[in-house]
């Protein structure tokens, strides 16, 4: 793979490790023409305001203010830049407020490859899309798509395969009807979709939703309402 699938794209690393920082760019000049460096959030707020880079990859732990402080920041005047969330920590506290930040992805230590590179390229489709991973259903419920996280009322509600891989169909397509082909190709890609089953799915995933957001359109199919 070469540059050109991040032709024109600005990356930005934040690690307080000299030498993680060191190896990582090495990695990331391998994929991107412009990559900048920074050794604390103070440093990189500097290079953001100067640079405006479109990825920022940035350590949670770090002196003096964290990752997810940084990110707060960042959010009170970009909502568009792609932020990846690196740390060692697998704690689901972080994960809530990482999706609720409307982070690309949160990526446990260390860096690899063949996690990194779809994560990056899903970045670069939302940069040239001008889309976010991110949907809103009300103020208090949102759904990442590329991570399938349901976050309703600050917490991470559980859903099942189907109930998830069905909200995913409905939010990336939340600009029209998802018809009833469409979610047996997804779901039931294996076997036929009787009436009791999708009847049965759509009942149980009401209940984890707001209220009058998942619309059946009459023989045609379904559609979710989105802010």
């Amino acid at each position: 793979m070469g540059k050109e699938e991040f032709k024109n794209i600005k990356i930005l690393y934040v690690e307080d490790d000299e030498n993680i920082r060191k190896n990582a760019i090495s990695y990331f000049q391998r994929l991107f023409d412009t990559v900048y460096e920074a050794k604390d959030a103070f440093n990189a707020w500097e290079i953001i305001k100067e640079e405006k880079p479109h990825i920022i990859i940035t350590d949670i732990k770090m002196p003096k203010m964290s990752g997810l402080e940084l990110v707060k920041k960042i959010r009170q005047f970009d909502e568009k830049v792609q932020i990846i969330i690196l740390t060692a920590f697998t704690d689901t506290r972080y994960l809530l407020e990482a999706v609720e930040l409307g982070l690309v992805k949160y990526l446990v230590k260390p860096i690899r490859h063949d996690k990194m590179l779809p994560v990056l390229l899903q970045c670069s489709n939302n940069l040239k899309e001008k889309k976010s991973n991110i949907k809103y259903l009300t103020d208090t419920c949102l759904f990442d798509t590329f991570n399938k996280t349901l976050v309703n009322d600050n917490k991470i509600i559980k859903l099942t395969k189907n109930e998830l891989d069905f909200l995913e169909l409905l939010c990336v397509n939340n600009n029209r009807v998802v018809t009833y082909v469409e979610i047996e190709n997804k779901i039931w890609y294996d076997s036929v979709m009787s009436d009791d089953a999708i009847r049965s799915l759509v009942r149980n995933l009401r209940r984890k939703l707001p209220k009058d957001t998942l619309n059946n359109i009459a023989r045609v199919g379904y559609k979710i309402s989105s802010l």
